[in-house]
């Protein structure tokens, strides 16, 4: 027998509990189950001979239940060392199901999850730069709320959200989107929209959250402005260029020749190509007609040479925003290299630097941005491009998809096999 949803049923007015506790031992149900009976007798003897309406009066509008049965352990996929995917991860096969719950907590049973561009480029560096080592790999999922202390998010709601490593205060949790349940707090979900496959949203949140925290929280668009992104077909950058259109705004962005249809069906106004020439050299010799409101760079590169040059193309109270996604040398020596490149870059205006606002977005996790992320899904004006999907067997392949670096939109894990 293994263990049901650890719980408390409560009877409605005398306030009795009966535990169910995680840990008992298969000769300990019958007792479990005799207490829920007892409930359940207490009850109805305590509305035995009332009228009519005072029985229903007196019925509570839900009882909760143990609602069924919960596995013991699960399969995750582990990142256990430095290293390239294929080196860094762990299959665990014995990992525990986190079933105990604090108040404001729900466990997910994932249906699908997937990747960032960046957690393989953090596998690789030394322990003390990459604080996820030790975790389940990965942030995004969509799945259903097996079991739940939320006022929120009741038992078999669907949910969409992410669970952060830089935001898991809990060292020892070590939850991540590449398993197959996954306790997470109430906040850091919102309600996957009717209609919606889970495969079609579960990346939205954290390449959404970027996306409108560059533009709304830092950038602070509004309708009529122009703006660049850079990186149009990065899963960050179709983001953007939605978010933006929704928000009135013209869009320029760049992309290679073979996505060039891809931005525009997004919205994107003006395309550059970055193959052709270099983006900066592009636009000094071509700039705007009027300067552009906010340049967000979502390459994730820590080369600022568009920012070194930008006083060309943004205005003088615009903003250029970097979404950082980690260094791309692996080398101790190399990283010291790109960090110098990247600090004489932002030297002060005084020292020769650029005089220009400049930004780096680090995500965080906001419900209300949550949620209105997914009333934009619900109302069909924003939709997470997917380029391909991989079995829950099969994340090694997904990681060489990624590191391609070709992928157009995001690449997700199939983790319940019955999920569309």
């Amino acid at each position: 027998m293994t263990p049901l949803h650890p719980d408390i049923l409560h009877h409605p007015t005398s306030g009795r509990e009966c535990h169910l506790n995680d840990n008992y031992q298969d000769t300990q149900f019958r007792d479990r189950m005799d207490s829920i009976s007892a409930c359940l007798d207490d009850f109805l003897r305590d509305i035995k001979g009332r009228s009519a309406s005072q029985r229903a009066s007196s019925i509570p509008s839900s009882i909760t239940l143990p609602m069924s049965v919960l596995p013991s352990t699960q399969s995750v996929w582990r990142s256990a060392r430095k290293g390239k995917p294929a080196d860094a991860l762990d299959f665990d096969e014995n990992a525990p199901v986190s079933s105990n719950l604090a108040d404001g907590e729900i466990l997910v049973k994932v249906d699908a999850a997937a990747l960032n561009p960046a957690t393989h480029k953090f596998m690789g560096l030394p322990g003390f730069l990459y604080p996820g080592r030790g975790h389940v790999a990965e942030s995004d999922l969509a799945g259903t709320v097996v079991l739940s202390k939320s006022t929120k998010h009741p038992v078999g709601e669907r949910v969409f959200g992410c669970a952060l490593i830089t935001e898991q205060t809990d060292g020892n949790t070590r939850e991540g989107a590449l398993a197959q349940y996954t306790k997470i707090p109430e906040q850091w979900v919102a309600t996957v929209p009717e209609g919606i496959k889970m495969t079609a949203i579960a990346g939205l949140a954290t390449t959404g959250l970027t996306a409108y925290q560059c533009l709304v929280q830092h950038a602070k668009i509004e309708s009529g402005q122009t703006i660049f992104i850079n990186g149009g077909s990065s899963s960050v950058g179709l983001n953007c260029i939605q978010i933006a259109k929704l928000l009135g705004c013209t869009v320029w962005t760049s992309t290679s020749s073979a996505n060039t249809d891809l931005v525009k069906k997004y919205g994107a106004d003006m395309v550059l190509d970055y193959k052709k020439q270099s983006l900066h050299e592009q636009l000094l010799a071509n700039p705007p007609s009027t300067k552009f409101h906010a340049f967000i760079d979502t390459v994730g590169s820590m080369d600022l040479t568009l920012y070194v040059h930008s006083t060309s193309y943004l205005q003088p109270n615009g903003i250029f925003v970097t979404v950082m996604g980690g260094p791309s040398a692996k080398t101790l020596p190399g990283i010291f290299v790109e960090v110098l490149s990247f600090l004489w870059a932002r030297r002060p205006v005084l020292l020769g630097g650029v005089n220009r606002r400049w930004v780096q977005q680090m995500v965080e996790t906001r419900e209300s941005e949550l949620a209105q992320l997914s009333q934009w899904v619900a109302e069909g004006k924003l939709q997470l491009v997917v380029d391909s999907v991989f079995e829950y067997k099969n994340v090694l392949q997904a990681y060489d998809r990624i590191m391609t670096g070709r992928a157009r939109g995001k690449i997700v894990v199939r983790v319940n096999p019955d999920a569309e």
